[in-house]
């Protein structure tokens, strides 16, 4: 493919300083788009993360009591070897959120403190990828990821949620994208090679959850998973690897 074929992907914009990741559970990041997050903070963006849940019906074998705060740590260290500092529970409840104006409220809350430019969620479709026989995505994912894109228009309307001003969280209309990782119909993407090796650091820091997830070797299993995630869109970005993303624009 060349350079202006139709099908290629786009470089994601640059002229931005802060961005806000709002996902379901720990991990999610991880798994899509950490190696861009990487990349962003060491070109010295500000990004901080936002989790719906805690995790805490991740892991078959540890009761939601434990498990919520163990992987609570495992998010927290994963999120500092990207560079990123900030992150925020919203304490929903892991495998049952609702989309609906409770969720809607909260992550427009988040998008209020943070005032962002870019935000970044995670696929919100019902499925992974296109086609028959395309694995079904889980409802939380989808909850997360509609209610983040609707979040991120009610965030700038002082009559939505006005109950958000008594708080002191003063409308935000300055998000410009809104970008969704792990979409089957992406648009722009980010070189991943130089964010790939924090990026497989990142998603190792979630051991407990691996360990529970598969039987293979963690460091061979995680970098197996994303050398091939991110070479999968390389034919689209050059013959590079990438983390690809579908962007919508405000």
């Amino acid at each position: 493919m060349t350079g202006t074929d139709v099908n290629d992907l786009t470089e994601m914009p640059g002229d931005w300083q802060r961005a806000l990741a709002v996902v379901a559970h720990p991990d999610d990041l991880e798994y899509g788009c950490a190696a861009a997050v990487a990349a962003w903070t060491d070109a010295g963006k500000e990004v901080a993360y936002v989790l719906a849940t805690r995790g805490e019906a991740g892991i078959d074998t540890i009761a939601p009591d434990a498990c919520g705060p163990l992987r609570e740590r495992e998010q927290r260290e994963s999120a500092a070897v990207v560079g990123v500092d900030t992150v925020e529970f919203l304490d929903h409840r892991d495998g049952v959120i609702e989309y609906g104006l409770g969720l809607r409220r909260d992550i427009a809350a988040a998008i209020r403190r943070h005032r962002p430019e870019l935000v970044i969620t995670l696929n919100h479709r019902d499925t992974w990828g296109g086609g028959p026989g395309a694995p079904w995505n889980t409802p939380d994912h989808v909850a997360v990821g509609r209610a983040t894109l609707d979040a991120a228009g009610d965030a700038g309307n002082r009559w939505i949620f006005p109950e958000l001003v008594d708080q002191g969280l003063e409308p935000w209309n300055g998000v410009r994208w809104v970008a969704v990782a792990a979409s089957s119909t992406p648009t722009h993407a980010v070189d991943a090679a130089p964010g790939l090796d924090r990026a497989i650091s990142s998603l190792l820091c979630h051991r407990a959850y691996i360990e529970g997830l598969t039987d293979e070797d963690p460091e061979q299993y995680v970098r197996t998973f994303l050398t091939a995630a991110t070479s999968r869109a390389s034919d689209r970005f050059g013959g590079r690897p990438a983390v690809a993303f579908e962007l919508f624009g405000r």
